[in-house]
């Protein structure tokens, strides 16, 4: 006989039988992805206690044990900060962007807050401090620097990692800005109706609607899937092939454009022409904005809906493949899926967003300097620098000095700091400075490229160290496959003093294999005794 549950009552059952808090979300996770089978019960979704009960045992031995397999007896659980939902991870602003290779918020929180535990026996920072960050990225380190009181520096050699870093940090006109992104909706749907795009993708979607009930039901089929009652790969092309037709006669029917005549930079070789041409009128509303802080939001709002809007299957949005340009069987939502034709929706999504993320951080962030520079961590001048613009954070820095950095250094041969934002580079005519990135992927992790790691990150802690206090405190977040930190710390004349090593759950990649880093923690070497 089955046990049939409701998803709220499979969600009491599972935390009770996991001792953790399993969600409806979760349950129906696995409904959705196939992982348990889809029943009926008295007309709604209802799932077999027996089936829920065969997964768990198969895949959940705990995710702690499982990865301490893999990662060693070391490894502090507690900083996997497993118990955070993504919405708490990527809390207000720290979404106002995608930005690859960031770390979560809670982790910084960890290191600059005032509490103790069994690992962190001290404090290390408190309200009123400094804090720098020499590889800044997206600004986490200065949003949590700002919820907890502490004044924070950031430096970046890319312009855009620091746009967006400032961009979330800084003072916003909100209801101007409300009515700025709403003015510019209603122009990009004026200037729609001269168009056949959005006529052609609502016919494009309810055909595809059909098309994929008929296919590829949900969820019965990624189940079956799963179960491997159907070849995957041979099925979707299949089906792929036959809807084209279908495609293709909406194309013609509706005299759509699909590639751009230049294929010379990214936003020309990534984007369907019928997109690129809203982007650019979007573009130049954004340009007519008096309000300047205001057209920074709206330019990192564009930058993100650009993304999202890339001609690309959604499963190769962090590594891009090949453009394209027509429909394709989308093994991550098991079924036949489309390019995008209009940037509209995302523009209005990521306005609301970004717009009520502002908000909720304004409640919380302290009247504390936050600030985020361009510039080479390996031989910025803080204090000229800081003169410039901002006179008040520069006697600061060097009435106090700086208490310590928190930051997390690129890593060896793993990402392209500039071309992940490509796009962003082409539409707002940023300078670019791949050459003086340290550790970028176009160098490999061969031996030289890691020799000149070592002396990258070396030389920006030795230059930052001028601007620190006697006991200050360093923390530095890294994935040191090769062992290259004690190296780091013997040239910057430091010592490590602790290691604490961390699971790393919430990653973006199609690998999910177990993977950790550490956080080094170094100070200034002790002197030998004569």
């Amino acid at each position: 006989m089955q046990n049939l549950m409701t998803v709220k009552e499979a969600s009491i059952w599972a935390s009770e039988y996991l001792k953790k808090n399993v969600t409806a979300s979760n349950i129906s996770y696995l409904i959705q992805y196939g992982r348990i089978p889809k029943k009926s019960g008295n007309g709604a979704t209802a799932i077999n206690q027996h089936d829920l009960e065969k997964y768990y045992k198969a895949h959940y031995e705990t995710k702690a044990d499982r990865w301490k397999k893999y990662l060693g007896d070391d490894l502090n659980w507690d900083l996997s900060f497993s118990e955070y939902r993504e919405s708490e991870t990527t809390k207000h602003v720290h979404r106002l962007h995608p930005y690859k290779g960031k770390f979560i918020p809670q982790l910084v929180e960890y290191f600059l807050d005032k509490h103790v535990d069994k690992f962190k026996n001290k404090s290390f920072f408190k309200p009123g401090d400094i804090v720098l960050d020499p590889f800044c990225g997206s600004g986490t380190t200065l949003v949590q620097a700002s919820e907890l009181g502490i004044n924070a520096l950031g430096i970046d050699v890319s312009a855009f990692n620091s746009f967006i870093t400032n961009v979330k940090i800084e003072n916003h006109n909100v209801d101007n800005l409300k009515e700025s992104s709403l003015e510019i909706t209603h122009k990009l749907k004026a200037f729609q109706k001269g168009k056949n795009n959005v006529i052609f993708e609502q016919k494009l979607l309810n055909e595809l609607k059909i098309f994929n009930n008929k296919f590829f039901p949900s969820p019965e089929f990624k189940y079956k899937v799963r179960q491997n009652e159907i070849n995957e790969k041979q099925y979707g092309n299949q089906k792929a092939n036959e809807f084209f037709h279908i495609y293709q006669r909406l194309i013609n029917e509706h005299q759509i454009e699909l590639k751009q005549q230049a294929t010379d930079t990214f936003i020309d070789k990534w984007f369907l022409k019928v997109i690129r041409d809203e982007i650019d009128f979007v573009f130049n509303k954004i340009n007519t904005m008096k309000n300047q802080e205001t057209k920074k939001v709206l330019s990192l709002i564009l930058s993100r809906t650009i993304r999202s809007c890339r001609a690309t299957t959604h499963a190769d949005l962090a590594t891009l493949k090949a453009p394209v340009t027509a429909t394709y069987y989308c093994k991550k939502h098991g079924k036949i899926c489309k390019p995008l034709f209009s940037i509209l929706n995302w523009w209005q999504r990521y306005s609301q967003d970004t717009i009520k993320r502002i908000k909720q951080f304004d409640a919380l962030k302290s009247d504390t300097f936050q600030k985020c520079l361009v510039g080479d961590s390996r031989n910025i001048n803080i204090i000229e620098e800081l003169k410039v613009k901002f006179t008040k954070l520069s006697g600061l820095v060097e009435r106090d000095k700086i208490a310590g950095i928190f930051s997390s250094p690129p890593y060896v041969g793993l990402i392209n700091y500039h071309e992940q934002h490509a796009y962003a580079y082409d539409l707002f005519d940023f300078d670019r400075k791949d050459k003086f990135e340290i550790g970028p992927l176009f160098n490999g992790q061969g031996l030289k490229a890691r020799e000149s790691y070592v002396k990258g990150i070396s030389d920006v802690l030795n230059n930052c160290k001028r601007y620190l206090k006697p006991d200050y405190n360093i923390f530095l977040v890294a994935n040191d496959k090769y062992n290259l930190y004690p190296q780091i710390a013997e040239l910057a004349d430091m010592q490590i003093t602790k290691e604490h090593k961390r699971p790393v759950l919430n990653r973006v990649e199609k690998s999910r294999s177990a993977y950790s880093e550490t956080i080094f923690h170094l100070k200034e070497k002790a002197n030998d005794p004569v």
